[in-house]
């Protein structure tokens, strides 16, 4: 349709004097919208546009001004159609702009080129206004080779355009991200093709990374974009989106993947594996170790527990008794920097859970070949106490051994010996008097029940409180004790840097000796000081020791691990870690050892909200830890579990003891709703 009144005038191509009639360009959603003015005031602009619609504009946001007029008089049909008609010759002439080539022949000028200049290149003579504007569309839809602001042109360097056509390459897969990854939530929310709906794995890496890190994921902006244009309404909803698409389990451990801790291990990892578990090592070729296989070892550990890392002994001698104990040497298999090693560091400790278990090196040497299995002969390194017929320490020596568990019992089996059967019953005695020691020395004793969380094969939830002073647990934890005190004045008499543990005195003590009352022992742990991890010997005063190392649980922790490794390197087994190499070790490894702790925290604290969801209604007792302003925090005594209470009402103190009914458990969202 021809245009019709048309008239010109001679105006700057953006700026100048606007008057009613003027065509003009402006930008919206990433298109160029055709316009005419139907009423200027002080550079604000009423504008009828190609679209039929009125929008009101400032003049400095407009991307081209036509010298064309049009007669804004006749209908409103009319100058429609005209501005329809007016872009699509502007479309047709921008087709025929071959930007590349203007590129290739322009780029190493150095100088800008305006759009007057930029129009001669792209047409030959005579010029209007439809070419002005068809070269600025040309190059608004290309960006790839010049930088354009409307009315200046700037060649990119070739640099430049590679890097361009890698953004644009980027921008084009994020965008195929947002619309199929939209298309495949709306396709799982309503079960078309059930679990079988396939998806980019990249498009689940971007919505997990969305929401296990939230703003922090570095696909923040595309998993945003694909929950806008999907029928979610919070990133909450992708759990059960991947739950649903069978990607996640209902239970899925979602802090573990936080925390990015790793579940597998490498095939370098395993080969080594394979490698030692296939190798035979005879260790009584060694001329350092002492046979001490004819000494009956004692192992007593947990009932369901594969892994064991220390043994006890007791002989009787002509003056007394001599007393062992014994860890696995896990440093004679694993070696410093090799694959199980430095994946060992990455993880730093086992980490156990009531749905599963993480061992920090590979089940078939924690579980077997560095485990002090019953009847099998394994490298040890052995704490042997002389004491005599008072149980008076008269010595005692470290040294590398070969060793063998001659029994393997529980703590429910040992308790049932102790008090009729030797050496349980007279363990059980030196482990009470070392107790009373340490006490004396200035000891807290922290006695909290443990509850041990699981889950049996037919996925319903166990647990037990158990008594962590009762006699086999109590004789243990005082042998392992005395050995790390034992093995941390080695080491430093032999001034050798190691793990040591220390902690500073109590701000306050609340009690001597052994208290039983939950209240004294909670307000007595929020008592303690901060316990520290170095490189030197410093003075344990939660424990009552002079110095104290970790050494004996080198099969679940690093830090045991590197300690054995120095107290081997005292015998001349290996060059010991310099101070500055074990500082540098422990500091890598901080992160990761407080990530294994909260995970493992955080699952039990799962497991035990998921039991709590089917209690709805019930009452349990609970002991008021904490009294705030618009909460109090309390122990739920039957699983040692604290958590929040409302005000209700109720005026409450520290130690109160009272019933609390459960009102409401979530175990995914982490929420206990309780009420008195």
């Amino acid at each position: 349709m021809p245009l019709v009144h048309l008239t010109t005038h001679p105006l700057p191509v953006i700026v100048g004097t606007m008057i009613k009639g003027n065509i003009v360009e402006y930008i919206d959603q990433q298109k160029i919208i055709s316009a005419v003015i139907l009423q200027e005031k002080k550079g604000k602009l009423r504008l009828l546009n190609e679209n039929n619609r009125e929008v009101n504009f400032s003049e400095n946001r407009l991307s081209h001004v036509s010298q064309i007029c049009l007669d804004t008089s006749v209908s409103r049909d009319s100058i429609v159609t005209q501005l329809k008609q007016l872009t699509q010759n502007r479309k047709e002439l921008s087709k025929a702009i071959n930007i590349k080539e203007l590129w290739e022949i322009l780029h190493e000028e150095s100088e800008d080129i305006d759009i007057e200049t930029m129009t001669l290149f792209c047409f030959d003579p005579p010029l209007t206004s439809d070419h002005e504007a068809a070269v600025i569309r040309a190059f608004f839809y290309d960006r790839l080779y010049f930088k354009f602001n409307k009315i200046i042109f700037a060649p990119y360097t070739p640099e430049q355009v590679k890097a361009r056509k890698r953004q644009i390459k980027a921008a084009e897969k994020r965008e195929i991200q947002i619309q199929k990854g939209a298309v495949w939530i709306n396709d799982v929310l309503n079960n078309k093709n059930g679990s079988n709906t396939t998806i980019d794995p990249d498009i689940i890496d971007v919505l997990k990374s969305y929401y296990l890190f939230g703003n922090d994921s570095d696909s923040c902006p595309v998993a945003k974009n694909i929950i806008k244009k999907s029928p979610l309404n919070s990133p909450e909803q992708l759990f059960n989106v991947f739950v649903k698409a069978e990607i996640w389990d209902q239970n899925e451990n979602t802090n573990l993947l936080a925390m990015q801790i790793p579940t597998d291990f490498s095939s370098d990892v395993l080969e080594q594996e394979k490698k030692l578990s296939s190798t035979q090592t005879n260790f009584f070729d060694d001329p350092l170790r002492k046979d001490l296989t004819n000494i009956p070892l004692i192992t007593i550990d947990g009932q369901s527990t594969l892994d064991f890392d220390d043994a006890i002994s007791l002989e009787n001698t002509e003056t007394g008794y001599t007393l062992g104990i014994h860890i696995i040497d896990v440093s004679a298999y694993v070696k410093s920097d090799d694959p199980i090693d430095l994946a060992a560091r990455n993880r730093a400790s086992s980490i156990y859970m009531p749905d599963d278990k993480l061992p920090m090196i590979p089940p078939n040497l924690s579980e077997d070949l560095c485990s002090l299995k019953e009847n099998e002969i394994r490298p040890g390194i052995s704490t042997i106490i002389k004491m005599n017929r008072f149980f008076k320490i008269m010595e005692y020596d470290i040294v590398p051994s070969i060793i063998k568990v001659h029994t393997q019992m529980s703590y429910t089996e040992a308790n049932l010996l102790n008090g009729k059967n030797d050496p349980i019953t007279t363990l059980y005695k030196i482990a009470t008097l070392l107790r009373e020691k340490r006490l004396k020395a200035g000891a807290i004793q922290i006695t909290l029940p443990e509850v041990n969380v699981w889950l049996e094969e037919n996925q319903e939830i166990g647990y037990l409180k158990i008594d962590r002073e009762n006699p086999a647990r109590m004789l243990v934890s005082e042998m392992m004790i005395f050995a790390n005190s034992l093995m941390a004045e080695f080491l430093a008499n032999n001034n050798m840097p190691a793990v040591f543990r220390s902690q500073p005195p109590p701000k306050q003590r609340l009690f001597k000796g052994i208290e039983t009352s939950l209240t004294l022992n909670f307000m007595q742990r929020k008592q303690l000081s901060r316990a520290m991890i170095g490189t030197d010997p410093e003075i344990h005063s939660g424990l009552g020791v002079k110095a104290y190392a970790t050494a004996t649980s080198p099969i679940r922790r690093y830090h045991d691990l590197l300690t054995q490794r120095q107290i081997k390197a005292i015998f001349g087994y290996r060059k010991a870690y310099s101070k500055a190499e074990l500082e540098n070790i422990l500091q890598s490894i901080s992160l990761t050892i407080a990530n294994a702790g909260r995970v493992q925290a955080s699952r039990k604290r799962y497991w035990i909200i998921k039991y709590l969801e089917s209690m709805r209604g019930s009452t349990y007792e609970a002991l008021v830890l904490d009294c705030y302003r618009d909460h109090y925090n309390v122990l739920i005594k039957e699983f040692m579990f604290e958590a929040k209470l409302p005000p209700s009402g109720i005026k409450l103190k520290y130690g109160d003891i009272i019933q609390v009914t459960i009102q409401h458990a979530d175990a995914r969202r982490d929420q206990l709703s309780l009420f008195v």
